[in-house]
């Protein structure tokens, strides 16, 4: 999308707001976004008129219609009706921290969690994003991709996110192996230090990989093994759950 046009200003202006950033001022939007301050306040009102942004005194946050609008995508609205019953009974076993993620672009992008107020994860929001390489959730997805991802992945670069983070080609590669053998990932201070995450896929009716469950836990306490067991048992029930969903048209 050009950055010029209206589509691509309307963009960068939304683009500008970061999970820290309830409220942006114009001259902030103007600074991010390098578009004229005329046309950033002429965008941020009509923006405003179409509920995508709400006005503050002289300050603009995002508005209830994007919130509203984002609970109308068919993917992450079918597969969280799906998981959540599942998602609730992992965190009732386990009181760890329950992670549903779906691959976009290069990146997991989180569309649920639950986690208790004891052990939050700070790294990992709901609509947030983390690398595929080095995230249970990621690798799960990753496992079950076509090659053409897995080589996209490794072409961008694998980032250190911690010194157990996996950099190298080779590595990766036989790491998603190990998961395809095992039916889940392991993610052991890769992303965070001091968690550990177990995630397997969520597969749909004709066995692709809609989405990803995990748990995460502090390194400390966490029994990959245990973790995984109970996450097998909520992946199959998923994944029943979304094939009566594709089955019956009242759903």
């Amino acid at each position: 999308m050009e950055r010029d046009s209206l589509l691509g200003k309307v963009r960068l202006i939304l683009d500008s707001f970061g999970p820290e950033d309830a409220e942006l001022s114009l001259a902030q939007l103007v600074a991010r976004t390098a578009v004229a301050k005329a046309s950033v306040y002429r965008i941020c009102q009509d923006l405003v008129d179409w509920g995508l942004l709400e006005r503050s005194g002289q300050r603009y946050q995002l508005g209830l219609r994007l919130f509203e609008l984002g609970q109308q995508v068919p993917r992450q609205r079918v597969l969280r009706r799906a998981a959540l019953p599942i998602m609730d009974d992992l965190f009732r076993a386990t009181q760890e921290t329950i992670h549903l993620g779906v691959l976009d672009g290069l990146q997991v992008l989180y569309i649920d969690k639950i986690a208790p107020t004891r052990h939050e994860v700070p790294a990992s929001r709901v609509g947030g994003r983390m690398p595929l390489h080095c995230t249970a959730t990621g690798k799960a997805l990753l496992a079950n991709a076509p090659a053409g991802l897995v080589e996209a992945v490794t072409k961008a670069g694998l980032a250190r996110l911690t010194p157990y983070t996996i950099t190298q080609r080779g590595m990766m590669h036989r790491e998603l192996k190990r998961i395809r053998e095992l039916g889940y990932a392991v993610e052991r201070e890769e992303c965070v230090l001091g968690n550990l995450a177990v995630a397997v896929a969520v597969l749909d009716g004709e066995g692709e990989a809609v989405g990803a469950l995990s748990i995460t836990a502090p390194s400390f306490r966490a029994d990959p093994e245990r973790l995984a067991s109970a996450l097998r048992v909520a992946q199959h029930t998923v994944s029943r759950r979304l094939m009566s969903y594709a089955v019956s048209p009242a759903n």
